[in-house]
């Protein structure tokens, strides 16, 4: 005989958000990750910078992929593709003003694209690093949620926004919106989950919380951010 608890009042609503948390878990594609055995991969470098997490695409790869035509997209053997709250990523200076209002209730966000040569980690040499071994339909479903974040102009190109924050970089208007719960490190590891990486997005709301999941699933490159001399 088995035994049912009715759930009331704020009981019920405690369930409730710790279903919509732990949800997510296995709707990853499936068949993607592990890469088959002495196939071809696709290696990403994922890069926290303090509070802010990227994704590191090599830029030879992107050719033959899903990604969106761009007018002016970053030279270099790299690409680096970020994204955040538009009002706080592109101002020189935000205040806790423009962060508050970030987190506190949903608001318009940009793709930040920039493009660089050599080793990734001499390029950010005081940044977090995970590499991450995608087989080729994770690659393409990783590029696929990509080029879908790219707001696009009635002709289909994506809307360039101006000059990026380092490097040769560029700000793009994004379709989706910002607040507490769809962070920039959320966002990035729902793109890893496109990718087939066994990830919780709603549990990565922080860079501290995705790299450390991240560390079962690639090969940890710099554990912590080091201090520049």
């Amino acid at each position: 005989m088995s035994l049912v608890v009715p759930l009331r009042g704020s009981t019920a609503r405690l369930v409730i958000v710790l279903l919509l948390l732990t949800s997510g878990c296995d709707d990853r594609p499936a068949g993607l990750l592990p890469p088959a055995w002495g196939g071809p991969t696709h290696d990403v470098f994922v890069v926290g910078h303090g509070w802010h997490a990227g994704i590191v695409l090599g830029r030879a790869e992107l050719a033959a992929g899903s990604w969106p035509a761009l007018p002016e997209i970053p030279a270099g053997d790299w690409l680096e593709v970020g994204w955040g709250d538009r009002a706080f990523y592109v101002h020189p200076d935000p205040g806790m003003g423009i962060a508050l209002r970030a987190v506190l209730w949903p608001t318009p966000s940009v793709l930040h694209l920039a493009g660089f040569s050599g080793p990734v980690a001499e390029y950010f040499p005081a940044s977090r690093i995970t590499r991450l071994s995608l087989s080729p339909a994770g690659f393409e479903a990783l590029l696929q949620y990509l080029s879908a974040s790219f707001a696009r102009d009635p002709d289909g190109a994506p809307r360039a926004l101006g000059p990026g924050l380092y490097g040769q970089s560029q700000f793009y208007a994004s379709t989706e919106r910002y607040h507490l719960f769809r962070t920039c490190n959320v966002w990035t590891a729902r793109a890893l989950r496109e990718a087939g990486i066994p990830i919780t997005p709603l549990l990565t709301i922080t860079t501290d919380a995705l790299f450390n999941r991240l560390a079962d699933h690639g090969q940890v490159v710099r554990s912590a951010a080091a201090e520049l001399p």
